[in-house]
């Protein structure tokens, strides 16, 4: 009878201490930012200290021995414990800094952030330090593109392989690779990131924004997290700041792989690619019926600001970022319907949002179709195609268990919420919203509302909802699994 290998510790120990080293090299740059705004430096440089000091300490001392290589029980584990322990110390600046005095309620933003889900607990955000500001809006952007996928790219000078790492951050549909070699592919997907993040930051400061805010919403779009450094979020700002917002939460949502090719001309694989032309059709029609239907209900008497709300809203829910500039709720009901609705379908497989994905969504729908082909013609060879090639049965199994254990999930979560006292709307809001990784809901946590009122033991398991939905369910199930632990 086979016995399975023990899980090698000090590797994982080694990976998460130098991510800590990583996290806190980012949590310095906010000193800058505290010391422009003539704030106090001592948050950010205590939090830059605790954090540099446990990961150097744990890296010398700790993460020497034995670190081979990374197999996949060590991937599920780093990538799992990462996002717990950035969250923790990622706290501190709010703690320190008074901002959130909560524990539960800091571990909560961080997270949040973190896993760029954007729900708040902050009920006035401009009365926060900037520099605080600013490293809440960093956490997103560090985890939009994955923490572990910038780990990878460097895991080399570890002597390590991250093969592992990228399969755990993005399970189900197997990641492209831009490059054979694993650090190559990180370092180009992060190239993009970093360049359309510039791009953007430098477009809004040319508009109306200032530096700060500008960086700030640049960060939170290509991260498609959402938080805000106003109270109303995008809501205040010009219509060409919010079409620019609108433009590059687009490309945010949009598969990585098909940036790439699109910046080396290979336009033909970008518009025969049928995850995103689905993409695109989704933003068009639904914008153009919520259009409608807001002037029909004389929500709205100009066409341009009913499509630009429209529009706004639709890619906002759809690639979960989840910004927000106008109060949604208050549409007709068969609209904000549609909108709720658009929290179960998700970005592009291989961009920053989250959600279930337009990918697995065609898959279920091709298989679907297929199957209804083979009760006609059971001696057929049908295979499921996509993007003209044929699909492994393999995937279509691991799609249908996807969607399988969100359903569950979901239902369990809303169920969970209920029982505390939540009422319907609030509880399918705030799971959808937090399992997605969306932020805005409906009912108690609409777009123009937060998660502040919540209890210490919804925030807990809300958390954890947005830790299952960033890893995409499979990687905290089979951690937190009995088997996954028997030697």
């Amino acid at each position: 009878m086979p016995v399975k290998r023990l899980i090698n510790y000090p590797i994982i120990l080694r990976v998460l201490s130098f991510l800590l080293l990583v996290v806190s090299a980012f949590m310095l740059s906010g000193i800058l930012f505290a010391w422009y705004f003539r704030e106090p430096l001592w948050p950010l440089l205590i939090s830059f200290l605790i954090t540099f000091t446990t990961g150097g300490l744990s890296w010398l001392f700790l993460g020497k021995r034995n670190t081979k290589g990374i197999g996949k029980r060590e991937g599920y584990l780093i990538v799992a414990l990462s996002w717990v322990v950035v969250s923790l110390f990622g706290s501190l600046p709010y703690i320190l800094s008074n901002s959130i005095p909560s524990f539960t309620n800091a571990f909560f933003e961080t997270m949040s952030g973190f896993t760029t889900t954007g729900a708040s607990i902050l009920t006035d955000i401009e009365a926060v330090p900037k520099s605080i500001l600013y490293w809440r809006a960093l956490t997103h952007w560090l985890g939009g593109m994955g923490i572990i996928v910038l780990t990878v790219a460097i895991l080399p000078f570890l002597g390590i392989g991250g093969m592992q790492l990228l399969i755990a951050e993005m399970p189900g549909i197997t990641p492209d690779k831009l490059h054979p070699r694993i650090m190559a592919t990180a370092k180009r997907l992060w190239g993009i990131y970093v360049l359309f993040t510039l791009l953007e930051t430098l477009i809004l400061w040319i508009g109306e924004m200032n530096f700060f805010d500008a960086i700030c919403h640049a960060f939170a779009t290509m991260a498609t997290g959402g938080f805000s450094t106003k109270n109303d979020s995008i809501a205040g700002f010009a219509p060409f700041t919010q079409y620019v917002i609108i433009f590059f939460m687009i490309l945010a949502g949009t598969n990585f792989t098909l940036h790439y090719l699109a910046l080396h001309r290979k336009f033909d694989k970008l518009w025969s690619n049928q995850e995103f032309k689905v993409y695109l059709g989704i933003i068009v029609i639904i914008s153009i019926l919520t259009t409608i239907g807001i002037l029909l209900f004389r929500f709205e008497n100009s066409l341009e600001s009913a499509f630009r709300n429209s529009l706004f809203t639709v890619v906002s829910i759809l690639t979960t970022t989840g910004f927000v500039m106008t109060d949604y709720m208050l549409w007709p009901t068969s609209v904000w319907i549609m909108i709720f609705t658009l929290m179960f379908i998700g970005g592009s497989a291989g961009s920053t949002g989250g959600g279930i994905k337009i990918a697995r969504h065609l898959l279920l729908v091709k298989n679907s179709w297929v199957e209804l082909k083979r009760a006609i013609h059971p001696q057929a060879v049908i295979p499921v195609k996509f993007n003209g090639k044929s699909v492994s049965q393999q995937i279509i199994f691991n799609v249908m268990a996807f969607f399988l254990l969100y359903i569950m999930i979901f239902i369990t979560g809303v169920v969970v919420m209920a029982f505390i006292g939540l009422d319907f709307q609030t509880s399918i809001g705030a799971v959808a919203a937090t399992l997605g990784n969306i932020g805005p809901g409906i009912g108690g946590v609409g777009p123009v509302e937060n998660y502040a009122f919540f209890t210490p033991f919804a925030k807990w398991f809300l958390s954890f909802l947005m830790l299952l939905g960033r890893l995409e369910l499979f990687t905290v199930l089979i951690v937190i699994s009995p088997a996954f632990w028997r030697s």
